[in-house]
């Protein structure tokens, strides 16, 4: 009986894997959630790319948003269609946590309506008619990879289409040329904070810088309601610091986690 349930087993997952797009293959930083088939891929190709980092709209024609990043290198992109009992948002959450376990870095994060409209994302930044869906539907972000990796991106979106069809996309992109400092949004870092309940910042372990001081106090000055508590060898450094950028010192306490760099938990 084992015998013909194991045999079950791969007849049916050679039947899953016999419906992706011929040619294709899973990226290997992301792992395929259960019997998701890829419904397109572009193999790896030399192209000027832009990635935005703000919510995107057309004015006048042109496609806007507040930041980019933008360089030339190459990309590979594959689109994954969900099997029913799993979600966009929870296919966008899995390759998010498997990203960030290997030490990638959030640059940008939006999600529903706070990232613009649908068919902007799929005919402009992707060029996917099938990642078109309903605004309040979909998710974006921008990662950059650990070093040495440090000069590739990953881009994931996620969406549900009006027919409740739900879908991935996960495009990797290896800059030609160093891609230099990327900052994250202030958004951004709320949202993590926000969504994950903490958010790690291991390159901060010296004096307070004043760029970050400006993102942080930005972000945490988004949702005046929270309430932290900052970690690291620097911590109650930062903590001064952010009160002198208005942060109130009330929202604001001293931790006592084992850190590299700095370390922010929300207070529940």
């Amino acid at each position: 009986m084992r015998c013909f349930s194991v045999l079950g087993l791969a007849c049916a997952s050679s039947m899953v894997f016999a419906a992706d797009v011929p040619g294709s293959h899973d990226l290997p930083l992301v792992p395929r959630l259960a019997d998701a088939q890829i419904v397109d891929y572009r193999p790896l190709a030399e192209l000027e790319r832009i990635y935005p980092m703000g919510s995107i709209r057309r004015i006048s024609g042109q496609l806007r948003f507040d930041g980019q990043v933008s360089a030339r290198g190459q990309a590979t992109s594959v689109t994954y269609e969900l099997p029913p009992e799993h979600s966009s948002t929870e296919a966008f959450t899995a390759a998010r946590e498997a990203l960030q376990k290997q030490g990638a870095e959030l640059l940008f994060w939006c999600q529903a309506r706070d990232c613009g409209e649908s068919s902007l994302w799929a005919n402009e930044v992707f060029g996917n008619a099938k990642l078109f869906g309903a605004d309040d539907q979909q998710a974006y972000l921008l990662l950059r990879l650990a070093a040495p990796q440090d000069n590739s991106l990953v881009a994931l979106y996620s969406i549900t289409r009006g027919n409740r069809r739900a879908y991935l996309h996960v495009e990797q992109f290896e800059a030609s040329a160093p891609l230099g400092d990327l900052l994250p949004t202030s958004a951004t870092l709320l949202r993590q904070l926000k969504d994950t309940g903490r958010l790690d910042l291991p390159k901060l372990g010296a004096d307070p810088q004043p760029v970050w001081l400006t993102l942080l106090s930005r972000g945490l000055n988004l949702d005046t309601t929270l309430r932290v508590s900052i970690s690291g060898s620097n911590a109650e450094a930062w903590r001064q610091a952010l009160i002198g950028q208005g942060v109130r010192a009330a929202r604001m306490e001293t931790g006592n986690t084992e850190t590299s760099g700095l370390h922010f938990e929300l207070l529940r």
